[in-house]
């Protein structure tokens, strides 16, 4: 028997160094996301991590950047989440 994981993969553009932690708008496929953190030695890929995972009810294990590690263009990863449900999450209407 196999167990089929939903395995969600988002695009992100990440601006680091903001006044706040916030989910800023999704166009055209891309979640765009301000991180209080700089960009020095991981901070940054930390509080995004952290953050998302707050903002999504999910542990911090879920989530895996898998593109874009020194770059503000990432992509992520989210298990047990759909992309709609993630995009539901973040953006509440």
């Amino acid at each position: 028997m196999s167990i089929s994981k939903r395995v969600a993969k988002i695009s992100l553009l990440v601006h680091p160094n903001a006044a706040r932690n916030e989910v800023v708008s999704f166009i055209d496929g891309v979640l765009l996301v301000k991180i209080s953190a700089p960009p020095v030695k991981g901070k940054a890929n930390r509080e995004l991590i952290a953050f998302l995972s707050q903002k999504l009810a999910v542990g911090k294990d879920t989530l895996t950047i898998v593109k874009g590690h020194t770059s503000r263009n990432k992509v992520i990863t989210i298990d047990g989440l759909s992309q709609e449900e993630i995009i539901r999450r973040l953006l509440p209407s």
